[in-house]
């Protein structure tokens, strides 16, 4: 069977599906492989949970849940990966206080294997970006920001190659334009380059060249814009591309239950997802490979 109807068959029964209803490992054939992408975006700071009396989000989210739920998943599977799409910085007093530290050094407790960079990541300048990295145990990645003439240069990847029991998994990160976003003494010499002509870049070289089972876009620049139906956001670099698996944006805080499936230029089937904010939610798609690299996915929302 083709790679596009194994997604498009699973993604059709992902919303009968609830975490606590039909097991995963349903799916599972005798030399099928299992990857858990999980993956956050926007957390700006937020460190404790909602108060009970919040009017919106009563006892949601929290690092301390976040970090419980993670480390029971990978106990269900191995094989885990967990991404964060952007804007880690910037919410609450502990960003205040701490400039970043203590996100990084909870995000790297958690085990995080990649970020890529927000806006508001700049919001203490590039320099103070860089003065909170040697917390992070994880690495950054940006395809369409160009670091060269700034303090960042090479501590940021265009893309990385992670292999998971045999998966080869290619992960580029795209951020969303600086210019009258950020303040320019906030980013320097930061050059932004186009994210729809890196990203046809990226994607070609990850799954043609470097002949990866899976690209995995990490992505700051928005879902979806309404009144600026030309602005480059997730849903049309999607349908503008080919090679790219799946997208994990962030930006727009964006609450989707289940990932968004749409064509690709030559037809084939991208996921979108996006997960909100503040840590209240955290992403889960699991991905199942058999003999032939067919792909089949499956993709949920977890309330924290």
């Amino acid at each position: 069977m083709k790679r596009r109807d194994f997604i498009q068959k699973t993604a059709a029964t992902s919303a009968l599906l609830g975490l606590g209803g039909l097991s995963l490992s349903s799916f599972k054939s005798v030399n099928t492989k299992h990857l858990t992408v999980l993956h956050t975006n926007d957390v700006h700071s937020y460190i404790d949970p909602f108060p009970a009396n919040h009017p919106k989000n009563p006892n949601m989210g929290g690092v301390a849940r976040r970090a419980a739920l993670i480390e029971s998943i990978r106990k269900e599977n191995p094989n885990v990966l967990l991404l964060d799409a952007g804007d880690i910085f910037q919410g609450t007093p502990y960003f205040n206080y701490y400039g970043g530290e203590l996100e990084f050094k909870l995000m790297s407790m958690m085990q995080y294997d990649l970020a890529t960079i927000g806006n508001h990541d700049f919001d203490n300048g590039i320099d103070g970006l860089y003065a909170q990295l040697p917390h992070a145990s994880f690495e950054f990645v940006s395809a369409n920001y160009d670091f060269k003439n700034t303090i960042m240069n090479g501590h940021v990847k265009p893309y990385k190659i992670l292999d998971k029991d045999g998966i080869k998994v290619g992960i580029f990160g795209l951020g969303v334009g600086l210019d009258g976003l950020v303040d320019k003494k906030n980013y320097k010499e930061t050059v932004y380059l186009d994210p729809l002509t890196v990203a046809q870049d990226m994607s070609r070289i990850l799954k043609q060249e470097k002949k990866c089972d899976l690209v995995i876009c990490l992505s700051h620049l928005g879902y979806k814009y309404k009144d600026e139906p030309d602005k480059i956001c997730d849903t049309k670099l999607a349908m503008l591309t080919k090679d790219i698996d799946l997208i994990i944006g962030g930006h727009t805080h964006t609450f989707l239950d289940k990932p968004t499936v749409l064509k690709n230029v030559v037809g084939q089937d991208v996921l979108v997802n996006q997960v909100g904010c503040y840590g209240i939610n955290l992403g889960r798609i699991d991905f199942y490979f058999d003999d032939d690299t067919s792909l089949i996915s499956k993709g949920k929302s977890i309330i924290i």
